[in-house]
C-alpha cells in the first residue's frame, strides 16, 4: 500500500508465505513478503477494517448532513480525509485480503487490478498525507490567525482554493503516471499490490518529484507545524490573561495534534529510512524494519477515523449509546402540603 518508492530500488509491501519459508540469500526487498504470517495480516486487517468503514461512514453521515458541523471550516478538510481513507479501506486493503485468501496470488489477475489498486494505495494515500500538511496549516491558522478568514473572500483564497488545487493535483498526477506513464509497467501477480512499483517511480523526474514532493515534503510540513503549534501553546497557557482564548480554541488544537501524531507515528520512520537508502545507505540495512513499516502504514487510514470520531464528543456518545442520566429533582414539600398530611394521619 504504500506510501513510497525510493526510485533507485524497487519496493513492495509484501512478506513471506504462510508456511514461513525461510528467506534465501537471493530474496531482495522488491521479491520478498514481511515475515509476519498472511494469515495474521489478514486477521489484522479485517478485524480493524469493518468498524474503521462503519465508523468512516458514521462521521462522513454526521458532518455532511448535519448543518452546523457541516458549515464549520476546519470540518472541511477532515471530511475530505475521511473520503480518502476510504479508497485504501473499500479497494486496497480488500484487495489486500484477497490476495491471502488467494494463496498469495492477485486477483482477477489483471493489469487494471493492479492500475486500480495502485491508484488508491499511492494516489489516495499519498494524497491523504498532502491534505494532512495541508491541514496541519490550516489548524495553525485558524487558531492563531483566525482573521485570515474573516470574510468570504478570504475564506475562499485561503480555505477553498488550497483545498481544491491539492485535490486537482492529485488526480492529474496519479491518473497520468498510473494510466498513462511514459514507460511499461511491469505486473507480478504474485507480490501485494502486483509489486507496489509503478515504473513511474524509476523513471527519473517522475519518481523523484513524488518521492520530494508527495512524501518528504508533507511529513517535514506536519512535524514542524506540529512543533510549533506545541510551542505557541506552552506561550499561551502561561499567559494568565488569555485564558478564554485558549478555551475557545482548544478543540482545534487537541484535534490537529492528534491527527499529526498519528501521522507522524507511521510515515517519518519510513520517511526517514527511505532517504537514508537514497542518500546511499546499503539496501540490505533495515531491510526487515522497512518491511514493516510498510505494512504499518496500513493502520494510519485504519485508525484515522476513531482518531476523529474522539474530537466530536456528542458523536462519539451518540455511536456508543452513552446517555447521561437525567437527575430529577424532587422539589421540598411546602407547608401548605405539610399540614394537609398531618391532618390526613391524625
Amino acid at each position: 500500500m504504500l506510501n513510497m518508492i525510493i526510485f533507485s530500488q524497487k519496493s513492495s509491501d509484501t512478506s513471506e508465505s504462510i508456511d514461513n519459508i525461510t528467506e534465501t540469500d537471493g530474496d531482495s526487498f522488491e521479491s520478498s513478503e514481511i515475515s509476519l504470517p498472511r494469515f495474521v495480516r489478514f486477521w489484522i486487517l479485517i478485524l480493524l477494517d469493518i468498524p474503521s468503514v462503519a465508523c468512516t461512514f458514521f462521521l462522513l453521515f454526521h458532518l455532511i448532513l448535519n448543518r452546523t458541523l457541516r458549515r464549520e471550516i476546519n470540518n472541511h478538510i477532515i471530511i475530505i480525509l475521511l473520503a480518502f481513507g476510504l479508497a485504501g479501506q473499500l479497494i486496497d486493503i480488500p484487495l489486500y485480503l484477497i490476495f491471502i485468501t488467494h494463496a498469495g496470488i492477485v486477483f482477477p489477475s489483471t493489469s487494471a487490478t493492479c492500475l486500480i489498486w495502485w491508484l488508491a494505495a499511492f494516489g489516495f494515500y499519498n494524497g491523504g498525507t498532502l491534505l494532512m500538511a495541508w491541514a496541519a496549516i490550516e489548524r495553525y491558522l485558524l487558531v492563531y490567525h483566525d482573521r485570515l478568514l474573516s470574510t468570504i473572500r478570504k475564506r475562499l483564497l485561503v480555505h477553498y482554493l488550497p483545498l481544491i488545487m491539492i485535490i486537482l493535483y492529485t488526480g492529474i498526477f496519479y491518473i497520468v503516471v498510473i494510466f498513462l506513464p511514459p514507460c511499461e509497467n511491469i505486473y507480478d501477480y504474485t507480490l501485494p499490490i502486483c509489486n507496489a512499483y509503478p515504473c513511474y517511480q524509476s523513471y527519473g523526474v517522475l519518481g523523484m518529484w513524488e518521492f520530494g514532493a508527495n512524501n518528504i515534503a508533507p511529513t517535514v510540513v506536519v512535524a514542524c507545524f506540529s512543533i510549533l503549534l506545541l510551542i505557541r501553546v506552552t506561550l499561551l497557557k502561561r499567559r494568565l490573561n488569555q485564558p478564554m482564548q485558549w478555551r475557545k480554541q482548544r478543540r482545534m488544537t487537541i484535534q490537529l495534534l492528534s491527527i499529526t501524531s498519528l501521522n507522524l507515528i507511521f510515515n517519518m520512520p519510513l520517511n526517514i529510512l527511505s532517504l537514508a537508502h537514497l542518500c546511499g545507505l546499503p539496501s540490505d540495512v533495515g531491510f526487515e524494519a522497512q518491511q514493516y513499516f510498510y505494512f504499518s502504514c496500513y493502520f494510519l487510514i485504519l485508525l484515522f477515523p476513531f482518531v476523529c470520531l474522539y474530537q466530536y464528543p456528542d458523536l462519539y456518545k451518540k455511536l456508543f449509546c452513552k446517555r447521561t442520566k437525567r437527575s430529577i429533582h424532587v422539589a421540598p414539600p411546602s407547608n401548605a402540603t405539610l399540614n394537609i398530611h398531618a391532618r390526613v394521619v391524625f
